[in-house]
């Protein structure tokens, strides 16, 4: 499975809440969609689960068009928006059920397909409640239940974690895990970057409707920084190897960090290269020396401006 995004934008009168962007992911693929609110994300996403249509553009699964086929692609994409709806007088089997039977599933299949989304997300302790008495972490194991009865190809979710306690976000990042090790392809929104950032295979970043970068963390992070954090420790005080890192052409700052010490530089394989050159000539007896990892919230404040649309 292959879904692409191609120059996707959607009008709303003169705000342009989705401005030409594209990008694809396919099958194992676990996409982060990033942005602050107002971003454009939730109606991007809606676009391409076909609850909404777009202005201009097109999405494409597997070569056809979502806009002019979607029942053709409702069979293939399951759809887990940010909150579920709360039927007072339906308890979470059920309301599985009716999405299993809205499906076509009848008889056996049904009750195969229904059993086997209860067991993997784990509501079969609470199948019988009602959805008003059901915990947020609950409602959000129903509606991923509910986007996966119909074992679609692509994964829709919209902020998924909103609201979780830490055990419940611990407990969906595994599930997406084994749905991507399923080979499901997976567009997933969130605000908790760091989670996010562990989860997926790449990222896709958005500000007002426009794309402002994707790739993965690493890609990212190396396009858009000219200097980086250098972490060394050596067989010698802290005090003595902050010294002579001061010292060292290339090292613009640097700092103690317990018995590490933290040094910024310029990017590059070059720049580390001269660098620990400098520090062995020294005679300094380096044990660790490597790059300080950046992470998808520091590339999000790189990427973006802070505007809303």
């Amino acid at each position: 499975m292959k879904l692409e995004i191609n120059n996707l934008s959607r009008h709303f009168g003169k705000l342009r809440a989705v401005d030409d962007i594209s990008f694809s992911l396919g099958d194992g693929e676990v996409v982060g969609f990033v942005g602050p609110n107002g971003a454009g994300k939730t109606t991007t996403l809606r676009i391409v689960a076909t609850l909404d249509e777009a202005t201009a553009g097109d999405v494409l699964l597997d070569g056809i068009s979502l806009l002019d086929y979607p029942e053709h692609a409702r069979r293939q994409i399951g759809y887990m928006p940010d909150a579920l709806p709360e039927h007072a007088d339906m308890t979470a089997h059920e309301y599985v059920d009716f999405f299993g039977r809205a499906f076509g599933f009848r008889g056996a299949a049904l009750h195969e397909a229904v059993a086997e989304v209860e067991s993997f997300t784990g509501i079969e302790s609470f199948r019988d409640q009602t959805l008003k008495k059901l915990s947020k972490g609950m409602k959000q194991r129903v509606s991923l239940a509910r986007a996966l009865v119909h074992r679609p190809s692509l994964l829709v979710m919209d902020e998924p974690a909103n609201g979780l306690d830490p055990r419940a976000r611990i407990e969906l990042r595994e599930l997406v895990q084994a749905l991507a090790e399923s080979g499901k392809a997976i567009l997933i929104s969130s605000h908790i970057l760091a989670e996010l950032g562990e989860m997926c295979s790449s990222v896709v970043i958005i500000e007002k409707g426009r794309l402002m970068g994707s790739g993965t963390v690493a890609t990212l992070a190396n396009d858009t920084q000219d200097r980086q954090q250098l972490l060394v420790r050596a067989l010698v005080p802290a005090a003595e190897l902050l010294r002579a890192l001061l010292e060292t052409p290339g090292v613009t700052e640097a700092f103690q960090r317990n018995e590490t010490c933290v040094a910024t530089v310029a990017a590059g394989n070059e720049a580390l290269a001269a660098i620990l050159g400098s520090l062995v000539a020294r005679g300094l007896p380096v044990v660790e020396f490597r790059p300080e990892q950046i992470g998808l919230e520091q590339v999000f404040m790189r990427v973006t401006r802070g505007e809303i649309a």
